[in-house]
């Protein structure tokens, strides 16, 4: 027999109920992005009795994943059990930046799903005027999570570029991130979570360097995938190269360490 669930019995602004997944449901997660948050429950009937999923294992990869590709966002994604039936919480942050699913706005408005318009619509975007990609807020991240190798190796290499000088770097990790514009109130902003963070692919998609040895044009003799944060990539990137594709006789031209925040590599993999 279904049992209802524990602690929520009915829907509100903060909690919806899914008999079943379905991707329009992606709404409802761009709704509760744009307000202030709540719980997705799938597997769950309107009057809070669990119903269960099917395919428990298969949604557990699926939905996170729909919900990065679709929105770039990251969300809790919990499998849960009640007598013998398994169901999902779904727990969404509210971002303090407009979430966008294909292009439109929706919003929670009591314990329905509204697509934001017109005037709406215009305070939304003008949020968003002078805001560039990197400096955009990341919730569920703080500085206790960044990634101390990456942190240090940028100090290193700011310190060593004359960028910054000893005494700019040695101050707390907060006062840093906040001289390097890496702080948006209270949350970290992408450039932090992609230079500093160790698992970047979490909210990015393909945030990794893949280096190949190419026989020919269509021909991959062995080629390798470096992951982690941004700064730590690029130097195991170049470690890789000078090590085991230098020996493949390959060629290099173009290559340019890391200052700051930028790095490029241009030119790699040029077979002599």
């Amino acid at each position: 027999m279904a049992k209802k669930l524990i602690e929520v019995t009915r829907e509100s602004q903060n909690v919806e109920f899914k008999s079943s997944w379905h991707d329009d449901y992606l709404k409802w997660v761009c709704a509760f992005a744009n307000t202030e948050g709540g719980t997705l429950y799938i597997g769950v009937e309107d009057n809070g009795n669990v119903c269960g999923v099917k395919d428990a294992h298969k949604l557990s990869e699926d939905i996170p994943n729909k919900i990065r590709n679709a929105m770039g966002i990251i969300c809790d994604v919990n499998l849960r059990t009640s007598g013998g039936l398994d169901y999902f919480e779904i727990k969404i942050n509210g971002y303090p930046v407009p979430i966008s699913y294909k292009g439109r706005y929706y919003r929670r408005s009591g314990s329905t799903v509204q697509e934001v318009s017109g005037v709406e619509i215009n305070k939304l975007t003008l949020f968003m005027q002078g805001r560039t990609w990197d400096s955009v807020p990341v919730p569920g991240i703080s500085a206790r999570d960044l990634d101390r190798d990456a942190l240090n190796l940028f100090k290193k290499k700011a310190v060593d570029s004359q960028r910054l000088d000893k005494k700019s770097v040695s101050v707390s990790l907060l006062n840093l991130l906040q001289n390097l514009h890496c702080v948006e109130g209270t949350y970290l902003t992408r450039a932090a979570m992609m230079c500093f963070h160790p698992d970047p692919e979490r909210w990015v998609t393909g945030a990794y360097i893949k280096i190949g040895y190419f026989a020919t044009e269509a021909d991959i003799l062995y080629q390798d995938e470096v992951h982690g944060p941004l700064l730590v990539q690029v130097e195991r990137a170049m470690d890789l190269i000078f090590s085991k594709y230098m020996k493949a006789l390959v060629s290099y031209e173009g290559i340019f360490m890391p200052t700051t925040f930028g790095c490029g590599i241009q030119e790699i993999c040029r077979k002599k």
